[in-house]
């Protein structure tokens, strides 16, 4: 496949491999006294390295190479420890590489490896990836009871959904965003009882270029009657809400539509007809 991949100029190159630390994937190595480049699996075609080469001896080209593979990627980055680990994850986010970080992250869950994320993610543009402990809190606790799930349809990301399932028909509708679930405890009763459901995840989710056409076919096809969008405080939610607006503006039915917007500590903050 042709991609953007970095290219090294021997010519110019000194040897100095200061490159190398700026390459947490591990694609430049220093052979024979010369940046090299080891692997296309390995380079993102980002250029992390390209700032830090004194001499002007690395550049971005397209060329045809190998697809980078994250997920090789992150079996070599393990080996190297946390702070390598953190430096890709943040090279990822800083470049807006969604699906790439997806991955890592799932590597990381499947070898049951913990990094702490706010130190990579803790950026003005997303407050909500900071962490909060409340573990000191005294959280008031109801009398335990038996809580039946109110789901009524299976599957519910919004990925995975048939616009045309039967379970929309005539529906009012939930489109939630990942985290409401966990973070509102009565989620099922306030909001799912006697709804159709979706979630999904603006920041994390693939394909959600597709998602807008999405939604806009599922109201036509479902003659949805409501939507309400169910989001979390932090503005990466904000998102969601967005590609409902717009799957609803490209939908021949037009239809009310609701957001609620959950603080990180579980309550409602906001609530709304747009």
């Amino acid at each position: 496949m042709k991609r953007k991949i970095i290219e090294i100029d021997e010519e110019k190159c000194n040897g100095c491999g200061q490159c190398i630390p700026n390459c947490p994937e591990g694609a430049i190595q220093i052979i024979d006294g010369k940046a090299r480049l080891i692997s296309d699996l390995f380079c993102d075609g980002l250029g992390a390295c390209i700032g830090s080469c004194p001499v002007d001896a690395i550049k971005i080209v397209e060329r045809e190479a190998e697809p980078y593979d994250e997920k090789k990627t992150m079996e070599n980055i393990i080996k190297k420890g946390t702070n390598t680990i953190k430096a890709h994850l943040k090279h990822l986010y800083e470049h807006g590489e969604k699906e790439y970080l997806h991955q890592a992250l799932e590597v990381l869950k499947e070898k049951n490896i913990e990094i702490d994320l706010s130190e990579i993610f803790e950026v003005p543009c997303c407050p909500g990836m900071k962490i909060v402990d409340r573990r000191n809190e005294e959280i008031e606790e109801s009398e335990k009871t038996e809580i039946k799930s109110q789901l009524r349809q299976w599957p519910i990301q919004l990925h995975l959904v048939n616009p045309k399932a039967p379970y929309f028909k005539k529906a009012d509708l939930v489109v939630a965003a990942d985290c409401t679930a966990y973070a509102y405890g009565n989620f099922h009763f306030d909001f799912l009882k006697g709804k159709s459901l979706i979630i999904a995840c603006p920041k994390l989710d693939q394909g959600i270029d597709r998602y807008v056409e999405k939604i806009s076919e599922i109201i036509d096809e479902g003659e949805i009657n409501t939507i309400t969008v169910v989001i979390m405080e932090v503005p990466c939610c904000m998102g969601l809400v967005k590609i409902v607006e717009e799957g609803a503006k490209k939908a021949k039915r037009k239809i009310p539509i609701k957001r609620v917007i959950i603080s990180i500590k579980g309550e409602i903050i906001n609530e709304e007809w747009l």
